[in-house]
């Protein structure tokens, strides 16, 4: 077993020896305060009212304030957190991944459903009276009559899962397929298709979700024409670099949040984010594994499919993508 464990984290720290090699600013000690980032899925109004509840319980629960901290894009929340302006965060899972990587991010908890399910799904929609566009081949015409909202470059739904699945694995480019192409957060991206302010838009299943309880009529004028296979759910990310004391408190928190106390109120305040969240379960950076493993193959794919450089340099540059891919097969087998 121990073997197992040593052989599984030297090849982590292979795997990651890139990524590890960002610098971050480092915490010179524990903080005051807690600024606690959220990022940029819907208006800022809109996250205020979903996650603030929760901080107020998280204050009273560390006997510490806690700040929320917004910012207009995914990677204002990860420098944040690379400069220790953020200490914890809701991120998705590429975000995360980003935040471990290049801002002494660690993942330790994530979020579940009420119902105790874990995971989500990334659409493609357009507007529920278009005829014309009801799958994937519909849009593929490329003759850049179609407007597409995409998400934000860090999100996992909105942008890396569709790049692989919708587009590198079809050998079709956003840019040279579309009319005009667009980042927007969840909620922009399923208003605009609503509103037909684009015709074709990429979100998940947790957007769509919230907006039939909170936008119903906005709801009701979209369709999906495409659903991803199942995503990990959001991680919680922490500075590893805080105490170990802090840490513990954090996270102790957060794995009793709705399960001790007053589970009534607590259950009350998830209930209120996102399509309606429930318990945090435990969970780490291997969380993220699968992640790594679809931005590796989206970058093969690109690479293979790039013109102007040599077979020999796209040889060597896919050669190295292939040996991290064996490092996280064994990383995944050894979970």
């Amino acid at each position: 077993m121990f073997r197992k464990f040593a052989t599984a984290a030297v090849l982590a720290a292979t795997t990651l020896s890139s990524a590890a090699l960002a610098e971050f600013k480092p915490l010179e000690e524990d903080p005051k305060e807690i600024n606690f980032g959220i990022i940029s899925t819907e208006s800022t109004s809109n996250l205020k009212a979903q996650w603030v509840p929760l901080m107020k319980d998280m204050e009273k629960a560390l006997g510490m304030k806690v700040n929320a901290f917004f910012a207009p894009d995914y990677a204002g929340i990860i420098e944040g957190m690379r400069f220790g302006k953020v200490h914890v965060a809701w991120f998705g899972n590429k975000s995360g991944m980003e935040a471990v990587d290049r801002a002494g991010g660690e993942v330790f908890v994530q979020t579940s459903k009420a119902d105790g399910s874990q995971g989500y799904y990334s659409h493609i929609i357009t507007q529920a009276d278009n005829d014309n566009i009801n799958s994937l081949e519909d849009i593929f015409k490329c003759d850049k009559s179609l407007n597409f909202g995409i998400g934000d470059p860090n999100s996992t739904s909105g942008f890396l899962v569709p790049s692989y699945y919708v587009f590198a694995k079809n050998n079709v480019d956003p840019k040279s397929c579309f009319k005009t192409v667009r980042n927007a957060n969840h909620e922009t991206n399923l208003m605009a298709t609503a509103n037909k302010q684009v015709d074709v838009a990429a979100n998940n299943s947790e957007q769509i979700g919230r907006s039939k309880i909170k936008a119903p009529d906005a709801a009701a004028k979209i369709k999906v024409i495409w659903t991803s296979p199942k995503i990990p759910s959001d991680p919680m990310v922490y500075r590893k670099d805080l105490s170990k004391e802090l840490k513990s408190k954090i996270k102790g928190f957060f794995l009793s949040y709705g399960r001790f106390g007053d589970v009534e109120a607590a259950k009350k305040v998830l209930a209120g984010i996102s399509d309606g969240q429930g318990l945090f379960m435990e969970s780490n950076n291997t969380q993220l594994y699968p992640i790594r493993q679809l931005a590796l193959f989206k970058d093969k794919l690109k690479i293979q499919g790039s013109e102007g450089a040599s077979d020999s340099a796209k040889a060597e540059k896919i050669q190295l993508i292939d040996k991290k891919l064996s490092e996280l097969d064994i990383l995944v087998a050894n979970q």
